[in-house]
């Protein structure tokens, strides 16, 4: 089967997600893509692009794979002639109708903050199967319809919660992890304490909660409870200010700041660190939290998002922005270093591509053939 793979968002785990369906699939997978930056203009942009690169592909293809940054409905419409009744999916790693604004964009306050999540929403409809990452995200896209379409005035689309339900899966994304340390040539923790290492390992957004996490670890610090620090990841843009602040205020804390320009620098960090203390108030998955636990880090979770889905009770879980910080110095003060979860592994292991990749290649069977 010749598949044709759409991703107008080339960066972070939208493109391990390309590469490992690449890699993996049992199928021949062309890909379309655009670098990782502007995504409204992606979400508006993309579709007519694409569209315009039909005429170039090498052959006829069978199936068609989209992101949820394209305009699935508006490529569909514009790529016709090209394509014909050939199936379509769009795989939503995230969705605009239960993802959090910024509260610095100017579309809130414009009140334009709405037409993204129509794109998603006509998306979902003019494709023959939708796929979520989670249970978690599928449950928050189809819940928030109802009052998405209240807000609009008259023929509010209805009967739509229930078509895109009918034709809604869950896969996950698929991820490639170390079995073991990567050995690697890197400085080495210039420390002779051994108090355990608070890792930050996701984009330095809004979103990922850096005020309530950095917040704690000045309440450690005004506490005199010895921790130290890795920060990993990086801005989009213009990070929060919190980050300029919190390296200057937590600089004899700090290990390692800022990103690594290889996998094998992040996953050795990760595997020096002791507890993944997320403050998250987006997460559809949880890349990054999966990778931290399988590197051996406690994973410190808000019992919220797709969290319980992923990690069942093998986490350390908070409900209020209190508890996590009391929660936090617990675990520092009664910190005991400890080999891998082998329990926590064995569950995470069903997100590894070689597992999931079966499920991907027998539903895109089932689209083309059945």
């Amino acid at each position: 089967m010749r598949i044709l793979l759409m991703e107008p968002f080339l960066e972070g785990s939208h493109s391990e997600w390309v590469k490992g369906l690449v890699n993996h699939s049992s199928h021949t997978i062309e890909v379309l893509s655009l670098p990782g930056r502007h995504w409204k203009w992606r979400m508006h942009g993309a579709a007519p692009h694409f569209a315009s690169q039909l005429s170039g592909l090498s052959n006829r293809v069978d199936l068609i794979i989209a992101s949820d940054f394209l305009d699935l409905a508006s490529f569909l419409g514009l790529s016709r002639m090209h394509i014909g009744s050939t199936p379509s999916a769009i795989y939503f790693h995230e969705n605009q109708l239960a993802y959090p604004w910024s509260p610095k964009d100017p579309d809130r306050a414009l009140q334009r903050d709405r037409h993204y999540a129509f794109i998603n929403l006509t998306s979902a409809l003019a494709a023959d199967s939708v796929i979520f990452s989670t249970h978690f995200q599928k449950d928050s896209f189809l819940d928030a319809l109802p009052a998405y379409l209240n807000a609009y005035p008259d023929f509010r689309l209805e009967g739509s919660r229930a078509s895109i339900n009918n034709k809604s899966v869950v896969i996950s994304p698929g991820l490639e992890l170390p079995q073991s340390l990567p050995s690697i040539e890197i400085a080495k923790l210039n420390s002779t304490e051994h108090s355990p290492i608070i890792v930050w390992n996701h984009r330095w957004e809004f979103d990922k909660g850096p005020e309530l996490f950095f917040r704690a670890l000045y309440s450690l610090q005004e506490q005199n409870i010895a921790f130290r620090l890795v920060v990993l990841g990086k801005a989009y843009g213009k990070a929060p200010p919190i980050f300029d602040e919190a390296k200057s205020r937590l600089h004899h804390h700090i290990l390692h700041w800022g990103y690594c320009a290889s996998r094998e620098e992040y996953f050795y960090w990760l595997g020096q660190s002791d507890i993944a203390a997320i403050t998250s108030y987006q997460d559809f998955f949880g890349m990054s939290v999966i990778e931290a636990a399988w590197m051996g880090c406690t994973p410190l979770l808000p019992r919220r998002l797709a969290y319980p889905e992923i990690f069942g009770e093998l986490a350390e879980w908070y409900d209020t922005d209190g508890a996590f910080i009391n929660r936090l110095r617990q675990l520092i003060v009664n910190f005991i270093p400890a080999p891998y979860s082998l329990s926590l592994r064995e569950k995470l292991k069903k997100h590894l591509w070689e597992n999931c990749i079966r499920e991907y290649d027998t539903h895109f069977d089932s689209m083309v053939y059945s």
